[in-house]
């Protein structure tokens, strides 16, 4: 008899085939109120590190970008505005929820002309070969079951010449912010959680989730051996979060 496969699901350990179905019911839950709660337990502070991330991302007129697990389109909006009508953002979530709620941003933003939307799997990247010129990834890969897989298959659909950028929760090394931290993710985000979206669990889960990624320094190994070169990563509020690129040459 074989041996189960098992991952985390935060610090739980779960089968492996599980985790995708649960990662799925938590969004699940909080896509209509994904927006607010995002603004509260952040301090406004994310679109700040999401300001920063486009700026890294280096995106330009013309160009085709595919950003993975799109949320409600934060990352994709600013991407259709710099690539404008000659260039193709991807929309991309593997939930329909989350998605749905994107879509509907876009079509009220008016930024429909250069916006494809699709269903997948960061896993399994359904487009050809170097057909990107910038793939992106904004709090999204930590949820991810096979985060090499998912490394590998933005590597693959990048052209020669392009860059992926992770934008991701991370791990600060400051000790006396690290306990603070603690005390906010395990107690206050649940709390917040249960009051705004009514749901305690998922953001109990968000929080383990983000100490069960990988740290910086792992993560651009991951990167490397991905095939990316000159893998760089910037850190945000002191670690909490970063921002990792590398290109493709």
């Amino acid at each position: 008899m074989s041996e189960e496969r098992t991952t985390h699901f935060g610090y739980k350990t779960v089968p492996l085939e599980e985790k995708a179905e649960r990662v799925r019911g938590v969004f699940d839950s909080v896509a209509s109120r994904y927006d607010i709660m995002n603004d509260l337990m952040s301090f406004g502070v994310h679109r700040l590190w999401k300001r920063f991330a486009i700026e890294m991302s280096g995106v330009r007129a013309g160009q085709r970008v595919l950003d993975l697990a799109s949320g409600t389109g934060d990352l994709a909006a600013r991407f259709a505005n710099l690539v404008g009508p000659g260039g193709l953002v991807v929309m991309s979530d593997i939930n329909a929820a989350m998605l749905e709620q994107g879509r509907r941003r876009m079509l009220d933003e008016g930024l429909v002309g250069n916006i494809d939307f699709a269903q997948i799997d960061a896993e399994e990247i359904p487009f050809p070969d170097n057909s990107f010129d910038s793939v992106t990834i904004g709090f999204g890969l930590r949820n991810v079951t096979d985060k090499q897989k998912a490394l590998n298959a933005m590597y693959r659909v990048l052209r020669p010449g392009g860059r992926a950028l992770i934008l991701e929760f991370s791990h600060t090394d400051v000790a006396p912010l690290r306990a603070a931290y603690d005390l906010y993710s395990f107690r206050l985000l649940p709390l917040m959680g249960k009051l705004v979206a009514d749901d305690a669990d998922s953001y109990r889960y968000l929080a383990e989730s983000i100490r069960m990624h990988p740290d910086q320094e792992t993560l651009k190994e991951m990167m490397a051996r991905a095939g990316f070169e000159q893998c760089d990563y910037h850190n945000l509020t002191a670690g909490i979060v970063a921002i990792h690129r590398g290109y493709k040459i």
